[in-house]
């Protein structure tokens, strides 16, 4: 009985093992399985992303294959222009320009562009790139204004202009212009030396971005030589006149992707307080669009704002007549084409003129120089003196002053020396009434304003401002 029940036990031990045993082993194939399972999954998902990779890799190969045959045509184009370019001197204009109408473009329809107007161009690369080029690239702003300047054979007054141009801008008006000096010269050691001369004297303003200096290369100007004389103007005065189209051409194609607005200037001129803020806020009031130029001052090409908008039809039309005629009379030629009809008169063609060049009145800006760029002018050129009111300020450089001739008209002066310009004088038109007054000597230090009365010369007030420009001396 003993016996039984031990044998029972272990066949009952034995079974209980087993089924342990196939549950384990059960539990275990599962757990296989499972693991199994999630490998393969992700085994399949690998294969994708990795044919997908693949696939991805040879879209980027031709891609790639396709920029390099298209720089290794640059290169063979650019060695080939190069081999032409051994011998582009003994080829005419024309055939310059049907080699370049062939190479430039696989169109049936040829555009015209600056190298139907300016073959010579197409000689050198760099013929359209600036030689001088200084400054931040600013861009964004409302108003670039160029300034354009070329030696000057007795005095330059480029840095007096620019001296007034940005004292008399608020910290905000800086951060919203750019004024673009370019300096009209192809030879580099005078451009050089005058860059290096306005960044002496504006480091602040050309690193902040309000300046800029540019010059041409020396590839950009044709050859003057062959120019054909008219309207009675000398051989001389054609070329000055032709090559300042060219200048203001130029200016304009660097400045017209910088801001909204565009104004020109000269480089002997002074500005009104307020100038900037009054010429954005009347460009900003205008009714339409319809507006080509508005003028800030009555003389030459002083003062004249266009929209960016519309340099590239002034710059074109400029190009097509550059030889023919000067800046001014082109502007109205091209106020003409837009508005006048041949079958009106000629006063049906002012009124219509006038609502594409509109005037603001008193004149911002002030011509200065006496010595044109023209050897040998005189240029005696001002706004009336009714367009200076009285708070107006008009600016000289005053070496000496000598105050010694009686019973003149009286003004009041101000001696004046900062950082740019070693003594400036600034005066008002206020004219006093005649008196005896002598003249005396008064010491001042520098980076002092201190008051001044000297005698003018003048009997008649409305030339005083002529006195303002001209050279002074200091007993």
């Amino acid at each position: 009985m003993r016996l039984r029940n031990g044998t029972f036990l272990t066949v009952s031990l034995f079974g209980l093992c087993g089924l342990i045993s196939l549950s384990w082993y059960t539990a275990f194939s599962n757990s296989k399985g499972n693991v199994v399972d999630i490998y393969q999954r992700e085994f399949l998902a690998l294969r994708d992303r990795l044919h997908s990779a693949e696939q991805e890799n040879l879209k980027r190969s031709k891609e790639l294959n396709l920029v390099l045959d298209e720089i290794k045509r640059a290169i063979a184009e650019k060695q080939a222009l190069r081999d032409i370019n051994r011998t582009w001197s003994s080829l005419s204009d024309e055939t310059k320009l049907k080699l370049w109408n062939v190479t430039s473009s696989k169109n049936v329809l040829q555009l015209p562009s600056i190298f139907h107007h300016l073959p010579h161009l197409l000689a050198k690369e760099t013929s359209l790139q600036p030689a001088v080029h200084i400054g931040q690239g600013r861009t964004g702003v409302s108003i670039v204004m160029g300034v354009p300047s070329v030696k000057r054979e007795v005095h330059s007054y480029l840095t007096d202009t620019l001296s007034s141009l940005m004292s008399e801008l608020s910290p905000a008006e800086k951060e919203d212009c750019v004024i673009v000096v370019f300096i009209a010269e192809t030879d580099q050691q005078y451009a050089n030396s005058v860059a290096d001369n306005l960044k002496r004297l504006f480091p602040a303003e050309i690193q902040s971005g309000l300046l800029e200096i540019i010059s041409p290369s020396i590839h950009f100007y044709p050859d003057f030589s062959h120019l054909k004389e008219s309207f009675g103007d000398p051989k001389e005065r054609v070329r000055w006149r032709t090559k300042q189209n060219l200048d203001y051409c130029f200016l304009m194609m660097y400045a017209q992707t910088k801001g909204t607005y565009y104004v020109q200037l000269e480089d002997d001129i002074v500005a009104r307080p307020n100038y900037f803020t009054t010429m954005k806020n009347f460009a900003l009031q205008q009714p339409s669009e319809e507006w080509m130029i508005l003028e800030f001052s009555q003389l030459g090409f002083i003062g004249k704002m266009f929209k960016s908008l519309d340099l590239p039809l002034i710059v074109e039309f400029m190009l097509m007549f550059y030889k023919d005629k000067p800046i001014d009379w082109l502007l109205d030629h091209i106020m003409w084409v837009k508005v006048c009809n041949p079958e009106k008169d000629a006063k049906h063609c002012d009124r219509q003129k006038a609502n594409l060049r509109i005037r603001f009145k008193p004149s911002l800006f002030q011509h200065v120089g006496t010595h044109s760029s023209l050897a040998g002018k005189i240029q005696k050129l001002k706004n009336p003196p009714e367009e200076w009111s009285v708070s107006g300020l008009f600016l000289f450089r005053l070496s000496k002053l000598q105050i010694t001739v009686p019973r003149r008209q009286l003004i009041r002066a101000h001696v004046l020396i900062n950082q740019h310009v070693s003594l400036l004088c600034l005066y008002s038109l206020q004219m006093k009434s005649a008196r005896n007054c002598h003249g005396d000597e008064r010491s001042y230090d520098p980076l002092a304003l201190c008051p001044i009365d000297f005698c003018s010369g003048l009997v008649n007030t409305s030339d005083a401002p002529f006195l303002a420009f001209s050279p002074l001396r200091l007993s």
